[in-house]
């Protein structure tokens, strides 16, 4: 069984939020509710909602104008290149994707991706891996594990690359709605297989971006492992100070 600790109030306050914005009921340039109003919505304290929107201004999604109340900026730049694997990764065309399909089949899930998707360790799940080539060099190693019954009925056992992106077809045959993506950093040293397929010399580390995709009701769909060789890497991150 996989444990996981519920975030603080205030910041499932700014999740809320977030996807608001996001799905464009609070659209840029517009106002968001008073304190008052979101303090009576959600049930909660007005400090834990101060904090909740300060956490928002912090992090570039709100502003303050004087005399004029809490605006929406919209989405900030930092965060759609943080998502930007998370995206691919269920967006990628496979047809379209310079590379090759390396392996389609069910194996015992591995352990945290097992956690993840809310399986008993060693349960069977399909998987797809594909490998990315950019100007002649393989770049990314992405490894998309399936729960056993989500597959039925979906071409995603089939050994031919698949037209259009994981979440269209998906969405287009189990009629469910992807919602939500988390995403975990990390870095280790690859197994032998995977610095293969990815030509890295011995001791080079990689990064793996586990992606977890959600639905509405925090059920998880799919979990992609995407691997980045770290020697080819340059992360950046922006912030504001209070």
């Amino acid at each position: 069984m996989a444990y996981e600790v519920e975030a603080p109030k205030y910041v499932r306050i700014a999740q809320t939020l977030q996807r608001r914005i996001e799905d464009g009921t609070y659209p840029p340039g517009t106002r968001v509710p008073s304190e008052n109003q979101l303090v009576q919505a959600f049930g909660m304290s007005r400090p834990t909602v101060v904090r909740a929107l300060e956490l928002l201004k912090r992090d570039g999604w709100l502003e303050s104008r004087q005399g004029y109340g809490t605006i929406v900026r919209g989405r900030p730049a930092v965060v759609e290149q943080k998502d930007r694997r998370g995206r691919e990764a269920l967006e990628r065309d496979e047809s379209q994707t310079p590379g090759r399909l390396v392996e389609v089949g069910e194996i015992p899930a591995p352990a945290r991706v097992a956690s993840a998707l809310g399986l008993p360790k060693r349960a069977k799940v399909l998987v797809r891996r594909f490998l990315v080539e950019e100007d002649a060099e393989n770049v990314e190693l992405v490894s998309t594990y399936f729960p056993a019954g989500l597959v039925d009925g979906t071409e995603l056992a089939s050994e031919d690359v698949l037209t259009g992106g994981v979440r269209e077809h998906l969405e287009a045959r189990k009629k469910i709605r992807f919602d939500q993506v988390t995403e975990r950093v990390s870095a280790r040293l690859p197994e032998a297989n995977e610095a293969a397929l990815l030509g890295l010399p011995e001791g080079v580390p990689i990064l793996s971006v586990l992606v977890i995709a959600r639905d509405a009701a925090g059920q998880a769909l799919q979990v992609s492992d995407v691997l980045l060789p770290a020697d080819r890497q340059e992360l950046e991150d922006t912030y504001r100070l209070n």
